[in-house]
Parts: structure tokens; C-alpha cells; sequence
């Protein structure tokens, strides 16, 4: 049989074997084969004369599995390089979270490459957003997968400024009107500029301009409209049907 051994192990098959098989007191073994007692003593615990694989059994990552998936739902949102999800991770989920360990989650579910996600993020082209001053803010709404040990899932608000890309984000367990009012208040308290525009798509968290499938104008008196009424803030909705 071919055994393949690391290349600076210092035993052999076949001291490994002696070792295994000798009674002697490990340090007259260790002087004998030129080895640490400790190597004397690790061989004598195990049933092969093996190596063993190097390769960790556990990775060494400090983001629990919900926070790795709200990392590469934002890697998929923002389509930016490594740096800005990891600003944003370290702000709202994990400081101790490093720049190695970051990339190996987003490699690790299949987001490492951001020129490939830009590829199949690619839709047909319009024209550019006109310049607009710091202030205008999208807001959006992510479900997250759930996990082992949740009963539900839970939805990730992000609200990105148009001109400076300043990110900040949210975790709610319902996707309601209510949770939309509460993470407008928070992203109010929380954004270094004074938020003028805010843009939304149509869903039921953030308008009442759909009722059912008839389109018509939003009354106006949606909690978040109020919220965005009493903040002296500008709220545009998307056309239906259109992210």
C-alpha cells in the first residue's frame, strides 16, 4: 500500500509501527528513532501509521451562520468590492469580523467573484442616474433563508444613498408597516446628512398606492407616509412591477 507521508514528518511506516508495537518507556524510543517524545507518544495513541490531514475541522470564522447570510445578501444587493460589505458587517453585525474571514464566507457560498455576480446582475441598459446631491435614499427589502435554529424568517431593510453609497441596514421578523416606520425612524436618527428623497418600491410596507390589482394614488395616510410627512421627506415610489 502507498502511503503518502507530509513532508517534514520525521518517523516512517515503519517506526511508526515499532513504536505502536514496543512497550519501552518513550524517551529510550524518542533516542533510539531521533524523534520528540511527544511524536512517540502521539503514534502510540493512534490505530494507522498515517498522516492525517492539516486541514482544520472547524473554520476559523467569528460570523454566526445568520450573519453570514446577511452578509452575502448584501454582497448580492450592493455588488461592491470586499471593503464596503466589511464596513457594513463590522458596523451592524460583527466588529471582530477580519478581511480574510469575510472573503472566505463570501467565497464559501459561491459570491467571492464580484465580476461574476455583475455579469448575472446584468440587465438591459438605461440611462445613467442624473448627479443628485447627497440625500436621496434607497430603500429595499431582503428576505433572508432561515436557519437551523429559527422558526421563521426574518428580512433584511437596507437603505443606500444615491450619490455616496452610505449603507445602513436593519433586521426585522415581519416585513410589515409598522417594522418599515421603525427602520425609517432608526435610518433618520442614524444618517450623518439630512435625508431629503426617499425612493421605495410598492409593497404593502412602505405604500397603499396597489389595492389588490388596480393601481391607484397613495392616500397619503400610510404610517410610513406620516413618518415621512413629519420628517419634511420627499417619498417616490417605483412604477408596479419594477424593482
Amino acid at each position: 500500500m502507498l502511503i503518502k507521508l507530509h513532508s517534514q514528518a520525521t518517523t516512517t511506516p515503519k517506526i511508526r509501527t515499532a513504536i505502536q508495537a514496543s512497550d519501552e518507556p518513550a524517551w529510550v524510543l524518542a533516542e533510539r528513532h531521533g524523534t520528540p517524545e511527544q511524536t512517540v507518544w502521539k503514534w502510540r495513541k493512534r490505530d494507522s501509521v498515517e498522516d492525517r490531514s492539516h486541514t482544520p475541522h472547524r473554520l476559523q470564522t467569528t460570523l454566526t451562520p445568520a450573519q453570514e447570510a446577511v452578509a452575502v445578501a448584501l454582497r448580492k444587493t450592493l455588488l461592491v468590492s470586499l471593503d464596503d460589505p466589511l464596513a457594513v458587517v463590522r458596523e451592524f453585525l460583527n466588529p471582530d469580523v477580519s478581511r480574510s474571514g469575510l472573503d472566505r464566507c463570501l467565497r464559501r457560498h459561491g459570491v467571492g467573484n464580484l465580476r461574476d455576480l455583475q455579469a448575472k446582475a446584468a440587465r438591459p441598459k438605461h440611462a445613467a442616474f442624473k448627479a443628485y446631491e447627497p440625500g436621496y435614499i434607497h430603500i429595499d427589502v431582503k428576505y433572508l433563508p432561515q436557519m437551523a435554529d429559527e422558526t421563521s424568517r426574518r428580512y433584511l431593510f437596507v437603505a443606500i444613498d444615491r450619490a455616496t453609497r452610505w449603507v445602513f441596514i436593519r433586521i426585522f421578523k415581519a416585513k410589515t408597516a409598522a417594522n418599515a416606520r421603525r427602520f425609517l425612524r432608526d435610518l433618520e436618527r442614524a444618517c450623518p446628512i439630512r435625508i431629503r428623497t426617499i425612493l421605495t418600491d410598492n409593497g404593502k410596507e412602505f405604500t397603499d398606492r396597489l389595492f389588490g390589482l388596480r393601481k391607484r394614488a397613495a392616500t397619503g395616510e400610510h404610517d410610513f407616509d406620516k413618518l415621512c410627512a413629519d420628517l419634511d421627506i420627499e417619498h417616490r415610489l417605483t412604477p408596479p412591477k419594477s424593482p
